[in-house]
């Protein structure tokens, strides 16, 4: 009798969170093979530091187009549907990786896999704007956002050990076999909460009370871009994106350049940013919750949450003046964290501002500014890195940087998180 009280308690609306968490923890399992393979396929094929970076912007050049397909799609195809066809697509192209030998080979592979990744996140944000009230949503979105740092905990302990035994292939082949099983899962347990025959009323009064909450239909993108509120969440996606995925792909080599860390020995210091960055996905999103019921605004818990996170990423301007590999470590480590908590606020401001209706088309163009910045950051880096013998310094000032000027141009852009006009 307890344990079914309990039950209903905690609510059906978890288990959905769950899918999320692990949906996005395959994600970025496939998304993160190539930068931990990166030194090794460099050597194998002789890319240069230019070329590498080239060859991950093709990632992010489709991945952004991909998240304004994706976005607009899943509003009105539904995220059943849609994460079903984008978790088989972007699992054959992480499995295509093991069959490319030229870098045009790689490229069409990772333009590919960027392709089908691009529903994720838009699908995820939308499922939970449809599963949890507005107090509830950040700690869901830093529960299943933690995903991207389980992802990229296990990538550098199964990688290596699969390169070491069976060849870089298979580790393509191996990651990118997840999907499916996940797949199964999703199409097992997930339906809308109206139709979900374990979603009891009670739950489902909770999942809809928020009073102002509206079922508009589909908000031309005409519409959404004519809004600041559309631009303060994509400046939050444009000036920070770009530095989580540096640290995704370039992190590695950064290792391996500065402290001569190879495959064998790259799992350790990777599990460690990675872990404390698990904690500030969490701990983001339960920060501003937490406010919230404490009675404070939407709009002064997200954005003290977030100058919070900004203000703490600004020393990784000095990671590459680091004493030690672990001091670099450490410094890193709080960065990613602020970034996870950063991400889990940003993504809730979507859910904040905008109709259900319309939340996978802002965040779809959100995260199309913030792939077209990794784009331009991916290449970028690799020329300077060229340019100056490997000096991280100035990437790293960059690094440091970003998270403030992007709350003070979404602090500009929405000064109150006030719901858009979208009629």
């Amino acid at each position: 009798m307890s344990t079914a009280v309990a039950r209903r308690r905690i609510g059906y609306r978890w288990t959905v969170c769950a899918l999320l968490f692990a949906v996005t923890t395959v994600n970025y399992i496939d998304r993160q093979v190539l930068g931990i393979l990166a030194p090794t396929l460099q050597h194998e094929l002789h890319w240069s530091e230019s070329a590498y970076g080239d060859v991950v912007s093709w990632f992010s050049l489709v991945y952004a187009f991909g998240f304004l397909l994706a976005g607009r799609w899943l509003d009105r195809v539904g995220v059943r549907r849609g994460f079903a066809v984008a978790v088989v697509a972007w699992s054959v192209a992480a499995i295509a990786h093991a069959f490319a030998r030229t870098t045009a080979g790689f490229s069409a592979a990772r333009a590919l896999l960027g392709l089908g990744e691009s529903a994720n996140f838009p699908g995820a944000i939308k499922t939970v704007a449809e599963w949890f009230p507005k107090r509830e949503r950040a700690l869901a979105t830093g529960i299943f956002n933690a995903g991207t740092n389980t992802g990229a905990i296990l990538t550098p302990l199964l990688v290596p050990w699969i390169v070491l035994r069976w060849g870089w292939q298979w580790a393509f082949i191996a990651t990118g076999s997840l999907g499916f099983l996940w797949l199964v899962l999703w199409l097992a347990l997930y339906r809308s909460p109206e139709t979900h025959p374990r979603v009891t009323p009670d739950e489902l009064a909770h999942i809809r009370s928020d009073p102002d909450e509206e079922a508009d239909s589909t908000v031309p993108w005409i519409r959404l871009l004519g809004v600041r509120q559309t631009w303060a969440f994509a400046v939050g996606k444009l000036l920070a994106d770009p530095i989580w995925w540096f640290y995704l792909y370039w992190l590695p080599k950064f290792l391996d350049s500065t402290y001569g860390i190879k495959l064998a020995h790259v799992a350790l210091p990777l599990i460690v940013v990675y872990l404390v960055a698990d904690a500030g996905s969490v701990g983001g999103g339960w920060l501003s919750s937490v406010l919230i019921k404490r009675g404070w605004t939407v709009n002064r818990a997200r954005k003290t949450a977030m100058l919070a996170m900004a203000l703490l990423i600004v020393p990784t301007a000095l990671a590459p003046l680091a004493g030690s590999m672990w001091a670099a470590v450490a410094i890193v480590s709080v960065a990613a964290a602020a970034h996870q908590a950063w991400s889990a606020n940003v993504y809730t401001l979507a859910s904040d501002m905008f109709p259900r209706a319309a939340v996978g088309s802002v965040v779809g163009i959100g995260a199309f500014a913030g792939a077209m910045g990794g784009v331009l950051f991916q290449r970028v880096t690799g020329r300077i890195l060229e340019a100056n013998g490997n000096d991280y310094t100035p990437i790293f000032i960059i690094c440091g940087l970003a998270y403030v000027s992007a709350w003070t141009i979404i602090h500009f852009l929405a000064p109150r998180l006030e719901p858009a006009t979208t009629r």
